[in-house]
């Protein structure tokens, strides 16, 4: 292919190692190719951090922002029916009102300075609840230290989206060791062997029309509305703010079926404001009346779309299917960047809004 003709079709570009280390000096591509070591590694810190068994009956508060809260609603989606106690990530300064003492909250925060979590964490202390912490280091593992709070430790080096399979691990586990769920050690092992076949067949080195890079060229150009439902919600929510973050363009999630009751509407208007495209996110196990709605939904807006995708998670067990459609949004989001022409590592915009915070 000529440099004129990849020029003027943006989406004619070879999405291969070489054309993405262009844009992507920091090899994000390559902390994508790694989720599977980062799985097995995962479980493997979690028990160096030598934590017993608190049975709670209150359940599990995860605290975190960003990408470092994604793995607790990832974590919820992977124990389906088999959470046997409430699961709840909040995202805010504070915990939720129904929060006792025999809670348990862990606070996720990659860099440990997150002040949102580190409000959570004071706050827990202050109600007497459990606590347990996964981080790199910061002010949140000095404080959890000095309290005497297991730390489950995190390799540095990532942008914190990048820590997704550690952070969602983290919660596996600790949903495990305070009775909230089912220990999935096994399952996780085997997701991640499963997890490295998706890698080769969606990674840089598959072919040009593999599903990734054909969902990424469709995607170009495009705001894309990434609908998800049941197991498949939080999966729809990492999927933008990857493309958000990675790739530096608006996207939006909603999810089945409540957005048949509003947002189907606003397709209607979409080419008078925009070029949007969308994304179904489809579980092998949905509920029969959500395929329903996909299918239903997705012909609907059709006519209104600029393109649109109907993708299934593959695997056997609940992690498995929730891993398969992470690793592709990951890699959607990092061809994307790549074919905008962008580096997918830096977040300029929000290290500008922390700063200003920190200096009021």
């Amino acid at each position: 292919m000529s440099d004129t003709a990849a020029s003027a079709s943006p989406t004619a570009e070879v999405l291969s190692r070489e054309a993405i280390a262009r844009v992507d000096p920091s090899d994000q591509l390559g902390d994508v190719l790694a989720l599977p070591e980062h799985l097995r590694d995962a479980l493997w810190r979690v028990e160096s951090a030598i934590m017993q068994d608190w049975d709670t009956t209150a359940g599990l508060v995860v605290a975190g922002m960003g990408g470092s809260a994604i793995g607790g609603a990832l974590a919820r989606a992977a124990l389906g029916d088999h959470a046997s106690r409430p699961i709840f990530v909040t995202r805010a300064y504070g915990l939720p009102p129904w929060t006792t003492p025999d809670t348990m909250v862990l606070c996720a925060s990659y860099s440990g300075d997150t002040e949102e979590t580190l409000a959570c964490y004071e706050s827990a202390g202050a109600l007497g609840a459990r606590r347990t912490v996964v981080t790199t280091g910061g002010k949140l593992a000095e404080m959890a230290r000095a309290d005497g709070v297991p730390v489950i430790p995190l390799p540095g080096g990532f942008q914190p989206r990048a820590a997704v399979a550690y952070m969602t691990v983290a919660a596996l586990e600790v949903a495990a060791l305070c009775g909230a769920g089912p220990r999935l050690t096994s399952e996780i092992d085997v997701a991640a062997s499963h997890t490295e076949h998706l890698v080769a067949e969606w990674g840089p080195d598959a072919p040009e029309d593999c599903l990734a890079k054909e969902v990424a060229r469709g995607l170009f150009g495009t705001a894309p509305v990434i609908a998800g439902a049941g197991l498949t919600t939080p999966i729809a929510y990492r999927w933008k703010t990857q493309i958000n973050e990675n790739a530096k363009q608006p996207a939006f999630a909603h999810e089945l079926p409540e957005l048949d009751h509003n947002e189907l509407a606003g397709w209607e208007g979409a080419q008078d404001v925009g070029r949007f495209s969308a994304v179904f996110l489809d579980d092998s196990d949905a509920h029969p009346r959500v395929k329903a709605r996909m299918d239903l939904t997705e012909r609907l807006i059709a006519g209104n779309a600029a393109a649109s995708y109907r993708l299934e998670t593959r695997g056997q067990t609940m992690i498995e299917r929730v891993i398969s459609l992470l690793l592709l949004g990951d890699l959607v989001s990092i061809y994307l960047a790549a074919l905008r022409g962008v580096d997918p590592a830096p977040v300029k915009v929000i290290d500008e809004l922390k700063a200003e915070l920190a200096s009021r």
